[in-house]
C-alpha cells in the first residue's frame, strides 16, 4: 500500500506509486460555452429579423430607386376660359353725388357716356349715403352685378367699394365718394379690362 492511500481504503481506491486519479474538466465550463454560443445566434437572428421588418415598412431599395428616377410632370392643362363680361353699352349706370361738390354727378355721367356706358338717373345721393362714402366711390347693385357690371366699372374707378342690395333690375348705382378726383384714363381702363378677360394659365404642380 502506498503512503498516499488513506488508512482503511484499499481496492480501487488504493493509490499506488505510479497511478493517480484522472482529473476531468469541470462540466459547468462546457455549459457556459454552449450558452454564449446560443445567445450570439439568437441575437443574430433577431437583428436579421429587425432589418427585414424595417425593409418591409420603408420600402427598402424601391423607395431609393424611385427617388433617383427623374420626376415627370403632367402636361399643362388648358387655362379655363374667363366668363365674358358685359360691354359698357349693356351696363346702365345711375350716378349719385355723395360729396359737398356740386355738379360732380353730371360731370361723371358725361364722362362715362363718352366711354360707352348707358346712363340712367343722375342726382345727389340719398340720405343713407350722402357724405357717408369716404373713399373714391361705391358700386351698388343686385347680386348678379358682382360678376358682371361691377368688374367693368372698377376698371373706370379703381378702389370703389362694392355692395349688393335686393334689387332685381340690372342697373347699377355709382355713388361718388369724397375722395373722388377723376376716372382712370381710357388707356388704363382698357388695359385693366383686358387683364380681366384674359385667361390665366393653370398653375404647374412641378
Amino acid at each position: 500500500m502506498s503512503m498516499l492511500t488513506p488508512p482503511g481504503m484499499g481496492g480501487k481506491y488504493r493509490i499506488t506509486g505510479n497511478t493517480f486519479p484522472r482529473m476531468r474538466r469541470p462540466r459547468h465550463r462546457r455549459k457556459l460555452v454552449l450558452s454564449v454560443t446560443a445567445a450570439v445566434v439568437a441575437l443574430g437572428l433577431a437583428g436579421w429579423g429587425t432589418l427585414q421588418i424595417i425593409d418591409v415598412f420603408t420600402g427598402g431599395n424601391k423607395q431609393a430607386n424611385a427617388a433617383d428616377r427623374p420626376k415627370t410632370c403632367p402636361s399643362p392643362s388648358a387655362p379655363a376660359p374667363v366668363k365674358a363680361l358685359p360691354k359698357p353699352a349693356a351696363i346702365k349706370v345711375n350716378i349719385y353725388n355723395a360729396t359737398p361738390r356740386s355738379g360732380l354727378a353730371k360731370a361723371a355721367a358725361a364722362e362715362l357716356k363718352k366711354r360707352g356706358f348707358a346712363i340712367g338717373k343722375v342726382d345727389n345721393a340719398p340720405a343713407a349715403y350722402d357724405k357717408k362714402v369716404p373713399g373714391t366711390g361705391m358700386l351698388l347693385g343686385g347680386p348678379t352685378a358682382v360678376n358682371g357690371p361691377f368688374p367693368v366699372l372698377t376698371t373706370q374707378l379703381p378702389g370703389a367699394t362694392q355692395k349688393t342690395d335686393a334689387r332685381r333690375t340690372a342697373d347699377v348705382d355709382l355713388i361718388i365718394g369724397t375722395k373722388f378726383k377723376a376716372f382712370s384714363t381710357p388707356a388704363a381702363a382698357a388695359t385693366a379690362l383686358t387683364a380681366l378677360t384674359k385667361p390665366s394659365p393653370a398653375p404647374s404642380s412641378c
